[in-house]
């Protein structure tokens, strides 16, 4: 299971800090991936409305969340936003990375594609602020709620805690580490011995990633689906996401990784090649499974098309 967390405090050893660093240990000692990023650090553009992403499904500003985070998104089971409370929102930083998430609005919305986590993913907010006004965090909740339905992501819950400026104040609330240790039960509960599935080609970029593509979206409730390339290649074959994307599954913002890479928090349960060339001893305790389909090479749409429907069959057949 992959768990982001969104860290938008300035602050580096504050309130927020604490809530989400102690959550993601809770998370990770149950076994999930973490990847953290932190909203006031690296390179982060705030949205100049350009528009473009209502038409092309992209956003054309080039900095860390082209680069990182819309991929770090996608392929998270769970999400966890993480902000102090600034004149009844979230902080700047974290506005600014959630502004540029109408890349993902603009997808599920006006260009009506269906991401393969959106079924399964979560949502989640930690909030605390210093005021005690009696409607602190409405705002808070009401940006997570369209962020999270953005991104894809049901909104799981929030903890929330007024009147916390300092972390000593935080790190002495009488009840804050048993709330945070029942909300990652409750979290991680649906994800729980759930059976891994890799599906590998050579370069992790064609075949394996539509397999996954239709394994996460029928049954990433019942099954942890990766891919990956035994030599992975640099980008995603644009045949296979023209295809995929005719079918309404949006693979954008994927890229190859190595087996090395896709396994190394996970041991698979079933490995499947999609050719004879791919070798997966690595995993002998797996269950091994070869489809022997035809090289992509030069196809041409019609026919990779055709290869979409075979291999949709047959992740229909495995997952049964």
């Amino acid at each position: 299971m992959h768990v982001v967390g969104l860290k938008g405090s300035p602050r580096k050893k504050g309130v927020t800090n604490f809530l989400l660093t102690t959550f993601l240990d809770l998370l990770e000692k149950k076994g999930a991936h973490i990847d953290v990023v932190d909203a006031c650090q690296g390179e982060i553009h705030p949205c100049r409305e350009y528009t473009a992403c209502e038409k092309t499904g992209f956003c054309p500003i080039s900095d860390d969340m082209e680069k990182q985070i819309y991929g770090l998104i996608r392929r998270a089971d769970i999400v966890v936003a993480a902000s102090p409370v600034f004149f009844f929102g979230i902080s700047a930083q974290l506005k600014a990375l959630v502004d540029r998430c109408q890349v993902f609005w603009a997808r599920k919305y006006r260009l009506k594609l269906k991401d393969p986590g959106a079924p399964t993913r979560r949502g989640f907010l930690l909030s605390a602020g210093g005021s005690k006004a009696p409607r602190l965090f409405d705002g808070v909740h009401l940006t997570a709620k369209y962020f999270f339905d953005a991104i894809d992501a049901q909104y799981a819950g929030a903890l929330t805690y007024p009147e916390m400026e300092k972390r000593k104040e935080m790190v002495s609330h009488p009840t804050v580490l048993d709330e945070l240790q029942q909300a990652a039960d409750d979290l991680f509960a649906p994800f729980e011995n759930r059976p891994c599935i890799l599906f590998a080609g050579r370069d992790g970029a064609c075949r394996s990633v539509a397999a996954a593509a239709f394994a996460k979206f029928k049954a990433g409730d019942r099954f942890e689906v990766t891919s990956a390339g035994t030599d992975p290649g640099q980008g995603l074959d644009k045949t296979m996401v023209r295809a995929m994307k005719k079918r309404g599954i949006d693979t954008a913002f994927q890229r190859p990784v190595s087996v090395e890479t896709a396994t190394g928090h996970l041991a698979p349960d079933i490995v499947v090649a999609m050719d004879k060339s791919v070798s997966l001893t690595a995993f002998p305790s797996a269950k091994q499974v070869c489809w022997d389909l035809n090289q992509p090479g030069d196809m041409d749409e019609g026919a990779f098309n055709a290869m979409c429907n075979t291999i949709e069959a047959k992740v229909d057949a495995l997952i049964l």
